[in-house]
Order: structure tokens, then C-alpha cells, then sequence
């Protein structure tokens, strides 16, 4: 059977999940009146909650008897690493582009990859359906941005389709019927080359993707670059660099078959396959015939910009909620995710029970933590740290920039500008964008933006849309203003009473309710003035012969301030955790005793 490979790339939420769905369906995947969840291929719990790809995933379907391999990526920049890899393996993408907002951030991010790869992609322009879409205008800006991006001539002269994939249709021109997703898939056959391969060759394969199977072991995923492969027979992994890193026999071949993996007794040059057999090849080795000495051609590995410390809970409540709570639990978890997840790197910390994990973004150790969550994990967690590197040259210490595209109603662009600005951003492009919206364009660099996004959406009034992505490393800017505001700290342990927190609204916004388990060291709220203040949450109104015990019980409380992991993270300062377990999230400071607390504070002064 021929054979096409390609992978869906685009920027958050521009459909690309969703139009892999109607690919299925249309392609005859599913049986008739069969019950198939919405975005089938976002399969996990986290995935589906939020509405974004963390993995990539790949399927295949059948078109008039050519079998197309289709990888669908994340569109989030935390998660681009994996993008880049998985464009090695396919022979050309489709581009999706929402019809209203036209390329973003992460449009560029991609494309800029798939044309580096020597790609040639199908443009999509997707969500038609909209009333507010300018597919001509976004068309042109596409156009634009190939151009901008050095695309060659054969690129810059790219197909396009409008579409719907939430409809289930496309078409060559906007004025055609709207029927089905078939000029699409004709396209795919005409445009995209079938994979170039030797089946006659050693067997030869570039890693792409790896996972840990509780019943496999290690599930290496790519392309195979040539030859043949069947069950049992024996194999070497090589490094980017040629350097042996085990040798093995293949346990289990997998392919992709719709949306299952289905074991399969030969695989040949040309398809994306899953082999199972190895301890330690990883991304970016070749798997090959004991007889070859040249690896493939791989991208490194993306470095992490950002770390964080995992720590044991030692809070008051330690071990109620949660059954995995020791530090020998949490390290080796932490281990099985950096095997399966080539993004994260694991290490012990200075600090005794404690972990440092380094990754490429707050969204992607928040997805961490919240996974270890589920399963049951109590931990603590402390603010995101921005890593940083040495110019060989110079010597000089540099740090990571991010591009921030804001997309803001005029009258918020001020207080975004200035915001921005204190943090050492720059303002690089600042034009109208329809509607009395305008787009400001920055870079920033990425510790500044650790903690901004709530505040801006206050800023915004939740009407901005923020998108970043890594820029390029660039010398350090200096010392940058955190958070403005103290905190308010409980000073007991106990159950917190209505009328005490009624009392402490006027000091400031509360993270708590009445009747909520805390304890000394806490945080409760947020202090309206720049220090931190101890508080009594459990002070009850006291009873006297003048007054009637039922007078004032009905104490009206503003609703308290919920926070969400993510937020919790980015709002902490460096001496403050964020301590998570299965059935809560508290934000307390890192010494609880306030006399260990004034004792750090002074040696850090000092220091």
C-alpha cells in the first residue's frame, strides 16, 4: 500500500485536534453511528480538561487505498520540542490558521521549523465558519510570513483549502459547496510526496518520540528510514555522535492503525512504527542493524529554561490527603517521568528531601505536578526559577528572551505597555488590530513574565489574549520587581471563623473561607501594603451580657480568591511554597515558625 506522512502544526487552539477528528470520521475510521468522544485524540485527563495537546500523537487513515500516517503536534511552546523532532519523520504538514485571529506566535514557531526541515506545507485555513474571519486578509499574511521567514521559491508557492473543521468540510474556493473534508484529502495525495526509502537496505530508524509502558517497558517511536524489520530480530542504538548505547532485540513492533496501535509482524522503510525491545535508547538515537556505524541525522535536544523544587510536605496536614508522600516516592516518579519525557532533567537538591526539575516551561511542571496529583502525590513546590547560561566568548551571562504577542482592547494597551516596561520588556511593534483592539508586540525576558499573566488579566479586565515564545538568548537585564504586595500569614492552627476573616477584609483580598482547616505559617490572603502580616483567623466574636448571642451571626464574607495551580506557582515569592496534595492547594511560607522565618530573612540580608 502507498504511503504519505505528514503532521498537523499550528498555534493554540486553532483546530488542529479537531480536524484530525473529522479526518477519522471522514475517512471511514470509525464504524457507522459508532460512539467516539470529541478530540479522540487528546486521551488524557489533563489534555482533555484543558483543551490543549501535550503529546504528540500519531494515527493513520485510509484514502482511496493510500495509507496517510498523521501526527498531531502541540500547538503550546512549552511543548515545541517535541514539534521540531516530529517533522524530522514526515514528508510534509498542514498549517492550520484560525480565519479571524490569522498567524501567531507559535504559527510562526512551527512554520519556521517546517521550512528549516525543507517542508513544504498545505496551508489551512480553518474555522471559515466564523463571522468575525478575513480568510483573504489571513491569506495574505501567511504569504507574509513564509516570506519573512526565508521561505525558498518552491514553498512560497504553497496550496491552500478554506475550512471548517468543527463542520467537517473544506474547499478550494470560498464560494464552493461545503460538503466534506475529500479536497483536502485529495490535495494531501497530489501534494505530498510519498516517503523516500530503501526497503532493501539495513534496517535504520531515528527515535522520535519515547514513552514508558507499564507492560512494554520503553516504547521508542519514528520513522523508518530503511529496510525491514520483523519481531525478535536483534538491533543497536547509536547516538547523534555514533557512540553505542545498547544493543537489544525487538520485543513488539507496533503501528499505527486509526487510533490504535496494533502489533504487527513486518514494518517496512518508509512508515511510523513503535518498537519495544530497549532500557536506554532515547530521542534522537538511531535503532538500526547491528552492521551499520552511521547514525541519522537528529536534532539535539531542546535545554530547559526553567527549574523548579520538588520537596517532601512538611506541613502540619502532611499525609492526610494523600497516600504517596515520602521522598523516595516522589524521586521515583520524578525518574519515570524525565525516562519517558526527554524535556524534563531530574537532580537531587542541595536542601535535604528536596528535588530540583528543570523543564522548558511553568505550563509543562504544572501539568507535572497535577498529573503526580492524581495519582495520589503530596508535595511541595517552589517559585520557577529562570536558568541561565555563560557566553563562551564574552563570558558574559546570558538569559532567555521570549517574543510576547498581546492582543488588548486600546484602552488597556497603556497599562500593559507600562507593566511590561518596569519589567524590562520591549516594546518592538505596536499597531491596530480590527475592532479596537490593538497587538503589542515585546520582548521580555522569561522571568518576568513568571507570575504576570494573572496580573495581566486583571490589568485587561480578562478581555487580553498573551501569547510567548523563546526568542533568542540575550545578556542578562538586570534586577526586575516582583510582586508588589505582602502577604497575610496565620499565626494559629485550627478551623478559620467567619467573623475573624470578616474583620481582616479590610487588610485585604482572602485565598480562604470560613471553615477551612489552616494552620500557623499559612497564607490566608493577600496584604494590601508591601509586608508581610500575622494574622488570627480563629479570633470568634466574644460574648457579653449586653449583647444577644444570635446578633450579627450573619456575617456577609467576600468570596474568597481561588487559586488554581498555575496561579499558585506563578504568585508565590522565593521564600513561599505552593503545598499540593490530592484534595487541596495552599500557598504557605517556606519556614512556618515566624521566628526561623526573621532568622532566614536576616542572613539574607546580610548575605
Amino acid at each position: 500500500m502507498e504511503l504519505r506522512n505528514i503532521a498537523i502544526i499550528a498555534h493554540v487552539d486553532h483546530g488542529k485536534t479537531t480536524m484530525v477528528d473529522k479526518l477519522l470520521q471522514q475517512a471511514g475510521t470509525f464504524r457507522e453511528h459508532q460512539q467516539v468522544q470529541e478530540r479522540a485524540m487528546d486521551s488524557n485527563d489533563i489534555e482533555r480538561e484543558r483543551g490543549i495537546t501535550i503529546l504528540a500523537k500519531s494515527t493513520s487513515v485510509v484514502w482511496k487505498d493510500v495509507r496517510i500516517n498523521i501526527v498531531d503536534t502541540p500547538g503550546h511552546a512549552d511543548f515545541g520540542g517535541e514539534v521540531e523532532r516530529i517533522l524530522s519523520m514526515v514528508d510534509s504538514c498542514l498549517l492550520l490558521v484560525d480565519a479571524a485571529e490569522g498567524p501567531m506566535p507559535q504559527t510562526k514557531f512551527v512554520l519556521g521549523k517546517a521550512l528549516k526541515q525543507g517542508l513544504r506545507p498545505i496551508v489551512v485555513i480553518n474555522k471559515i465558519d466564523k463571522p468575525d474571519q478575513r480568510a483573504d486578509e489571513v491569506l495574505n499574511e501567511i504569504f507574509d510570513l513564509f516570506a519573512a521567514l526565508e521561505a525558498e521559491d518552491e514553498q512560497l508557492d504553497f496550496p491552500h483549502v478554506y475550512a471548517s473543521a468543527k463542520q467537517g468540510w473544506a474547499v478550494a474556493e470560498l464560494d464552493d459547496p461545503r460538503e466534506s473534508l475529500a479536497p483536502l484529502f485529495d490535495l494531501i495525495l497530489e501534494h505530498v510526496p510519498a516517503p523516500t526509502a530503501d526497503p532493501d537496505g539495513p534496517f535504520r530508524m531515528l527515535a522520535t518520540t519515547v514513552e514508558a509502558n507499564p507492560y512494554l517497558g520503553r516504547l521508542l517511536t519514528g520513522r523508518v528510514f530503511s529496510g525491514r524489520l520483523k519481531p525478535n530480530a536483534p538491533l543497536k542504538a547509536l547516538t547523534r555522535n555514533g557512540e553505542l548505547v545498547e544493543q537489544g532485540r525487538v520485543s513488539k513492533l507496533l503501528a499505527f492503525r486509526g487510533l490504535e496501535r496494533q502489533p504487527v509482524e513486518e514494518v517496512v522503510a518508509g512508515d511510523i512504527v513503535t518498537i519495544a525491545g530497549f532500557g536506554k535508547a532515547t530521542v534522537s538515537d538511531t535503532l538500526c542493524d547491528v552492521s551499520v556505524e552511521e547514525p541519522l541525522p537528529a536534532q539535539p535536544i531542546d535545554p530547559s529554561t526553567i527549574v523548579m523544587t520538588f520537596s517532601v510536605n512538611d506541613g502540619p496536614y502532611a499525609g492526610q490527603e494523600g497516600t504517596k508522600v515520602t521522598s523516595r516516592q516522589i524521586w521515583d516518579r520524578l525518574q519515570r517521568e524525565a525516562e519517558g519525557n526527554v524535556a524534563i532533567r531530574v537532580k537531587l537538591a542541595d536542601e535535604s528531601d528536596a528535588f530540583e526539575v528543570a523543564g522548558r516551561g511553568e505550563l509543562q511542571l504544572a501539568v507535572l505536578i497535577e498529573t503526580m496529583r492524581r495519582e495520589g502525590y503530596e508535595l511541595c513546590v517552589g517559585r520557577p526559577r529562570v536558568l541561565f547560561r555563560t557566553d563562551e566568548e564574552s563570558g558574559q551571562r546570558l538569559e532567555p528572551i521570549e517574543e510576547v504577542v498581546i492582543d488588548v482592547d486600546e484602552e488597556y494597551s497603556g497599562v500593559v505597555v507600562e507593566k511590561l516596561t518596569q519589567r524590562r520588556g520591549e516594546l518592538k511593534d505596536m499597531r491596530p488590530a480590527g475592532a479596537g483592539k490593538q497587538r503589542l508586540v515585546f520582548n521580555a525576558p522569561s522571568r518576568a513574565l513568571i507570575g504576570y499573566y494573572g496580573e495581566f488579566l486583571t490589568d485587561t479586565r480578562g478581555t487580553g489574549v498573551l501569547n510567548r515564545v523563546f526568542h533568542a538568548w540575550e545578556p542578562y537585564k538586570g534586577a526586575i520587581q516582583q510582586r508588589h504586595t505582602g502577604v497575610l500569614i496565620s499565626a494559629e492552627q485550627g478551623e478559620s471563623v467567619a467573623f475573624a476573616l470578616w474583620n481582616l477584609e479590610d487588610r485585604g483580598p482572602m485565598f480562604i473561607g470560613s471553615g477551612e482547616k489552616i494552620y500557623s505559617g499559612m497564607i490566608i490572603g493577600e496584604h494590601t501594603r508591601g509586608n508581610d502580616l500575622e494574622v488570627n483567623p480563629l479570633k470568634a466574636k466574644k460574648l457579653t451580657n449586653m449583647r444577644a448571642s444570635g446578633k450579627d451571626d450573619a456575617v456577609a464574607l467576600t468570596p474568597p480568591i481561588r487559586m488554581t495551580l498555575e496561579k499558585a506557582i506563578s504568585y508565590i515569592a522565593d521564600d513561599e511554597l505552593v503545598e499540593v496534595t490530592p484534595a487541596s492547594i495552599r500557598l504557605r511560607k517556606r519556614y512556618l515558625d515566624p521566628h526561623e522565618r526573621k532568622r532566614a530573612a536576616r542572613q539574607k540580608d546580610v548575605a
